[in-house]
């Protein structure tokens, strides 16, 4: 079991950044692929980026390519989303993800066994 809890959720304007946090506790974080996945009102719940256990690589969709960047620091147990240069659409509560120790990155949202709370993120125009 791994439990995951995210901060820095808040209000921004366009344009603006934020950086979230996924703090976990419990077995070795160290072994966990990790993503993050947003959900707006009315939406399914998508990927957003993910990063292999090992740091190595990531995985981002096409709509945060270029301004979204997820890292990890291991010795902290933490993931990190920098969200750069807002938009309005980017506007939904995100969620970290935890995958099974040892996996590869995947985009599907079953693939993932633990799941944060949520932390809300509102952009304005």
């Amino acid at each position: 079991q791994v439990q995951l809890v995210e901060s820095g959720g808040g209000l921004v304007q366009a344009g603006g950044s934020l950086r979230l946090s996924c703090a976990a506790a419990g077995r070795t974080f160290n072994w966990y692929t990790v993503a993050w996945f947003r959900q707006s009102p009315g939406k399914d719940r998508e990927f957003v980026a993910g990063i292999h256990w090992s740091g190595g690589s990531t995985l981002y969709a096409d709509s945060v390519k270029g301004r979204f960047i997820i890292s990890r620091d291991n010795a902290k147990s933490t993931v990190f989303l920098q969200m750069n240069l807002l938009k309005p659409e980017d506007t939904a509560v995100y969620y970290c993800a935890a995958d099974t120790p040892g996996s590869t990155i995947k985009s599907m949202l079953g693939a993932y066994d633990y799941w944060g709370q949520g932390t809300q993120v509102n952009v304005s125009s």
